[in-house]
């Protein structure tokens, strides 16, 4: 079996120090973006909603845009995460510095479990299974008597952190928005880690050849299986995130429309770039918050944008502009 990792003693290629150098730069630039970010929205709440959804579409995107598999099921890593977090800050009295870390070992678990059964399907098929297990987990939490049914859960009340000997009011929306953004911040480094790494590597050969991978004598559904795991550990983290930014977590969270949102959110941005989810979440988070001021039907609109981006900008606004730029290279 071929390793993924470098021998012990061995000298990186220029290539893989490029890639390194290209990593940090890429992290430095979005977290600097980011902190002058909710200076240039309309609303406080709409940044810090872009943030939460667009790590939610960073943990797909890791599995569509750069394994190549589609899944309709994310949503019941993003609520697993949330109800986890949720349950353990309202009901049991958990410190948040503790039950984040719960959601995300939790997402991480369900998606182990969903992933032994998906990873066996192809395509569509892989698709479908995923969908049918996510509600699978809808049902299983929403009859949980802890989960408060269709009501949802309430109380999920966290007014002040304290981090790195800094008191934080997370009823001001900022101090909010920058606590949320050091979550973000790390996930976002740990992701280019991932990209950057031997693994990155055997990720986007699965996408690009399967068979090829597999006779190069990489294990490529042990790859899939984590790669499977490592987008639900992210998507957990923004469910955790959301049910503390919300103080409560609505059953909708794990409903099959929240997966079909972040498929939307990745194809917006540009499935396989780094920034693109968070650029999808903007755009769609942008357009719904300015639409549903003039009706109530603002899903009319919101999709007639999606097709218009979709028609002409068929790699995703982030992706077209890098295109353009290596064009004029």
């Amino acid at each position: 079996m071929r390793s993924l990792s470098f021998a012990a003693g061995a000298r990186p290629s220029g290539a893989t120090v490029l890639r390194g150098l290209v990593a940090r730069h890429r992290v430095l630039a979005a977290i600097a973006f980011f902190c002058v970010f909710p200076w240039i929205m309309p609303y406080q709440s709409v940044a810090i909603n872009v943030l939460i959804f667009g790590l939610y579409a960073v943990g797909f995107n890791l599995l569509f845009g750069y394994m190549g598999l589609l899944s309709f099921g994310h949503a019941a890593f993003l609520g697993t995460g949330a109800y986890t977090a949720g349950i353990l800050i309202s009901q049991h009295g958990a410190a948040w510095w503790w039950a984040v870390p719960a959601a995300i070992a939790m997402s991480a678990l369900v998606a182990l479990a969903m992933g032994l059964l998906a990873i066996r399907t192809r395509g569509i098929y892989f698709a479908m299974v995923t969908l049918a297990l996510s509600q699978c987990v809808y049902f299983l939490v929403y009859q949980l008597p802890a989960s408060g049914g269709e009501n949802g859960l309430r109380g999920v009340n966290v007014a002040e952190v304290s981090l790195l000997g800094l008191r934080l009011d997370l009823l001001d929306p900022m101090q909010k928005y920058y606590f949320i953004l050091g979550f973000v911040a790390l996930a976002m480094a740990v992701l280019s880690r991932i990209l950057s790494s031997p693994f990155g590597g055997v990720v986007e050969a699965i996408r690009e050849n399967e068979s090829r991978a597999r006779a190069c004598g990489f294990d490529v559904d042990r790859s899939k299986l984590l790669t499977f795991v490592l987008s639900a550990a992210f998507c957990g983290l923004a469910g955790a995130l959301n049910a503390i930014h919300l103080s409560s977590v609505a059953i909708e969270t794990l409903a099959y429309t929240t997966s079909g949102m972040v498929v939307m959110l990745c194809l917006l941005g540009g499935m396989g770039t780094y920034f693109g989810p968070f650029v999808g979440a903007a755009l769609f988070l942008f357009i719904q918050d300015v639409a549903s001021e003039y009706t109530e039907n603002w899903q009319l609109y919101v999709g007639a944008v999606f097709v218009i981006f979709v028609l002409f900008f068929p790699k995703g606004v982030w992706g077209t502009v890098l295109e353009r730029i290596d064009h004029e290279r």
